[in-house]
């Protein structure tokens, strides 16, 4: 699968079409797709039980015409043994198979189609390459319905009564990217039972997609029925008034569930791991990534369902915990890469290559690629110009170092998508090269041009020219560009105390590095000190006790309670924090940091809060259960409200904890009284993963929900017979009336929105006031600013298990770091010219990272002159724009060069 390149002449040519484009992943009976597989350049699989060859040694015209090797008869699988010690699993999940439901008639109708065959009809690189359109006739869809739920929360129907997490969210993003597609032309409705948003932003893009059309209905359709001498489709539901409604669409996707291949269970119970009801791997609240048995660990989906940015932080965490028990044989067996010696091109002609991306239909569906290529092969200085599908592919990657070697190109220029992801990416090509990283301009074709242009694919055509264009002139003029090596401090910082932050720090100096807590409290433990239980049963408790046991006893780090940092100096792998408790100072040298100052409940300002002892939060409710309380056994009846102060226009975002700790809190009344009749009034439940197995039985031990909307919330009243809710009954729809011996508020969790520490560390927060982290998906425990980590509620509310999993994701970034002991420095640097300073001073003032400075009187030449710290300055240019002498100069992107690309920006195409 490697070696192909997707060119399809295998499937062209197959006798018997048993060759299918892998990326689709449709079933047989959609087999009117396979033209449009043929079609695309994709990569390809064979279906053996039909392949000629493998069932009679005939034919094997697609191993003869394959023109990589990719195709091969004789390959054979091979055992191999290999000595480890630690082993992680991560072997997914298998998206459920619906076609078991009769009902839905997925097997029988090319019309109905699970999300994940949505997502590659939507995919640039699908097999309709992004247009949307339905399969019984290739028709554009007018009219498209999401069911959610399906293999999931369903214990009648398939045995999974567990919420696969993912699929709300996925559901509401295809919806969008359809409505994005297709035009205000397109209807699109969503069928759920609870919209479980639970992420960061996630509550935003669901109120976004209400504004942009999205229709959301709450009902769980039974029947999907053929319309007879038609391709559409009828569907009949219940309204949340009551009203049965009978309504047409054109294509309907089954949202599917995630679950464990069954050969997954089998190769658990070879391993001799536990696993859970819902046959994902066990493990513990305190050890999210540790299974049962010691040295095996466990990330991502086969730990539970979960989103791609908690797989990632899984996936660090589990490197992490695999590395402690690894630290003592850390560069044992560390095989050095090969340094391909760089070419020396100062004094050269540039020989520049382009390289133009179709990025799919991103760029190719607006832009005339063709043309932009043959464009750039009339610019100066231009040797090689070409075109890829996708020019970030690995085999893209292979072909342009080979064609920098063989053609003697010296400078090189893509075409594509957006710097911010993919330069790094490019530059390791020129470096495998042979070239300087620092030789490469990539010019944004699809972000700047094709995207806001789709409407003009004309002027979309003549921009991309201008941008090819622009980027030739300055590429001519680049410079190979040094980078500083400099040494990392061995030594380890932790902002905050709390359970994430002492996990971080716990691994941390498991593997033998230094590090220091710093606690602004006067002890360790945070918001852990006033919970009474986890889902899973774990009294927190006794966990954190031994949690603090193991930080204070461990010779590798030093707590510092009762105290704040006052300042931070210094860059990546050379901080220095001035430490303040009470009146005394000290300072810390230090390598990283890691940011874990945690975050509070909200004090509520209405349902009475505060005016009543019976009316509680959710915290304090667990200070009564931790201590006992003989009065909770009393009690005859009790009222939990969700949502008290989040999902609201003030404070937009779900905090994931409330629902599962209220119902878990009900439970917890009902055996300490069974006879307590307990109400939850909620909006939407999203007990999450697993944890619909409390919803679950939470209903079956009695407690009743009750839904309100944020329109209608619940109004309380109080007086010495009681607290009186009058809420609105969602199945009844009338008035209910309940009188309650305590009633607890599932108050919101806000973060300790700590603005100096931003300032210090150069970190965002946003709108709610939490961290923001270096990229939503691919980067959850780190932030953009270089040396700088984050975990736990201040990046976003979350539950222990997962508080704990990015405590140890923060430390296995930073351990990337500090294990490699020096790094390097950015190229693209500002330097002065100190002959031409005039010393006023300015870009010392107005630097943010501290990296202009004076040179000091005892320098024999030029002091007094303004010099530039290589390894502060991050290259932002806001010294040079500046400096009134023009004495300061940004490395790639001199004036030389901006000057270059305004000029040729007027030049006629």
């Amino acid at each position: 699968m490697e070696k192909c390149i997707g060119c399809g002449a295998c499937a062209e040519k197959c006798p018997k079409k048993v060759i299918d484009s892998y990326n689709m992943g449709l079933s047989k009976r959609k087999a009117a797709y396979v033209e449009y597989a043929q079609a695309v350049p994709l990569k390809y699989a064979i279906r053996g039980d039909a392949c000629i060859k493998l069932t009679k040694n005939k034919c094997g015209n697609c191993e003869k015409l394959c023109p990589t090797g990719a195709i091969n008869y004789e390959d054979k699988p091979e055992d191999a043994t290999l000595k480890v010690g630690s082993v992680i699993l991560a072997p997914g999940f298998s998206p459920f198979d619906p076609s078991k439901f009769d009902a839905y008639n997925y097997a029988n109708h090319p019309n109905v189609i699970t999300s994940m065959e949505m997502e590659r009809i939507l995919s640039a690189s699908g097999p309709t390459m992004g247009h949307l359109v339905r399969l019984s006739d290739h028709k554009e869809p007018k009219k498209i319905a999401w069911f959610q739920c399906v293999g999931s929360r369903d214990l009648n129907r398939c045995g999974n009564a567990y919420c696969s997490s993912v699929c709300c969210m996925y559901a509401i993003k295809e919806a969008v990217i359809a409505k994005e597609h297709a035009g205000d032309g397109l209807e699109c409705a969503i069928f759920y039972m609870d919209m479980r948003t639970h992420g960061k932003e996630f509550e935003r893009f669901y109120e976004n997609a209400k504004q942009k059309g999205i229709r959301f209905e709450r009902s769980r359709v039974h029947t999907i029925d053929p319309v007879p001498d038609s391709d559409d489709l009828s569907v009949r539901y219940i309204t949340e008034e009551g009203e049965t409604v009978t309504e047409t669409f054109d294509q309907i996707v089954l949202s599917i569930g995630l679950q464990t291949d069954p050969e997954v269970v089998a190769m658990a119970n070879r391993l001799g791991i536990e696993l859970t009801e819902g046959n994902f791997c066990k493990t513990d609240t305190f050890s999210p990534v540790q299974t049962s048995r010691d040295g095996i660990y466990v990330c991502g989906a086969f730990q539970g369902p979960k989103d791609i940015p908690q797989s990632v932080v899984d996936a660090s965490a589990a490197a992490s915990a695999a590395g402690e028990s690894l630290s003592t044989a850390r560069n044992t067996l560390t095989q050095q890469a090969e340094v391909i010696p760089q070419a020396n091109v100062v004094g050269d002609r540039p020989k520049i290559g382009v390289i133009v991306c179709e990025c799919g239909i991103n760029i190719a569906g607006v832009v005339d690629v063709p043309a932009v290529r043959d464009y750039a092969a009339s610019l100066p200085y231009v040797e090689y110009v070409a075109k890829n599908l996708y020019a970030c592919s690995q085999d893209s990657q292979e072909t342009m170092s080979e064609l920098i070697k063989e053609k003697g190109l010296n400078r090189v220029v893509v075409a594509a998508c957006t710097p911010k992801t993919h330069e790094p990416l490019f530059q390791e090509t020129l470096i495998n090269a042979g070239l300087n990283k620092y030789l490469f301009e990539m010019c944004n074709i699809r972000n700047h041009d094709s995207w806001v242009h789709k409407n003009n694919p004309d002027l979309a055509t003549a921009k991309a020219k201008d941008l090819v264009r622009m980027a030739v002139s300055k590429v001519a003029l680049m410079q190979p560009l040094p980078e500083a090596e400099l040494n990392v401090n061995q030594t380890a910082l932790v902002v905050g105390g709390g359970i994430s932050g002492m996990t971080a720090a716990k691994s941390l100096a498991s593997q033998g590095y230094t590090t220091h807590i710093v606690e602004a409290g006067e002890r360790l433990g945070g918001n852990a000190h006033h919970i009474f239980k986890t889902a899973t049963g774990d009294r927190v408790k006794d966990k954190l006790a031994a949690l603090v046991d193991s930080i204070t006893g461990s010779d590798n780090i030093k707590v510092h309670l009762n105290t704040r940092l006052s300042s931070v100096e210094g860059f990546v792998g050379n901080f220095k924090s001035t430490l303040k408790n009470g009146d005394s100072e000290s300072e810390l040298e230090y390598g990283v940091a890691v940011i874990a100052t945690g975050g509070t409940a909200l004090k509520p300002d209405e349902y009475s809060y505060g005016k009543d002892p019976r009316i509680l939060t959710s915290l304090e409710l667990d200070q009564k259960l931790i201590a006992g309380d003989p009065a909770l056994k009393t009690m005859k009846s009790a009222v939990f409200i969700q949502c008290v102060g989040s999902r609201e226009p003030d404070r937009l975002y779900c905090s994931r904890v409330c629902c599962t700790h209220s119902i878990d809190n009900a439970l917890e009344l009902k055996k300490l009284n069974p006879d307590m009749d307990v109400y939850v009034l909620y909006r939407d439940i999203r007990t999450y993963g697993e944890r619909e197995y409390l919803y679950k039985k939470a209903r079956q031990a009695g407690v009743i929900f009750i839904r309100y909307d944020l329109q209608n919330k619940p109004t309380l009243t109080a007086d010495d017979n009681g607290v009186r809710i009058l809420a609105t009954d969602h199945v009844l729809q009338r008035p209910v009336e309940i009188t309650a011996d305590l009633v607890t508020l599932a108050s919101a969790v806000i973060p300790n929105k700590d603005e100096a520490l931003a300032q210090f560390y150069k970190v965002p927060l946003n709108d709610d006031g939490f961290f923001v982290e270096k990229h939503a998906k691919l980067g959850p425990s780190e932030f953009a600013t270089d040396g700088v980590f984050l975990c736990g509620l201040s990046h976003y509310p979350k539950p222990i298990d997962e508080a704990i999993a990015q405590g140890r994701a923060s430390a296995s970034k930073a351990i990337t770091l500090l294990a490699k002991e020096t790094i390097h420095t950015s190229g693209t640097i500002a330097e002065t010219e100190p002959a031409i300073c005039s010393s006023c001073g300015v870009c010392v003032s107005i630097c943010p990272y501290s990296a202009p400075s004076f040179i000091e009187a005892e320098a024999r030449m030029h002091a007094g002159k303004a010099s530039i710290n290589p390894v502060l300055c991050k290259g932002c240019g806001l010294c040079v724009a500046s400096c009134r002498s023009g004495a300061i100069h940004l490395k790639g992107f001199d004036n030389d060069q901006i000057f270059a690309q305004i000029f040729t920006l007027n030049e006629a195409v």
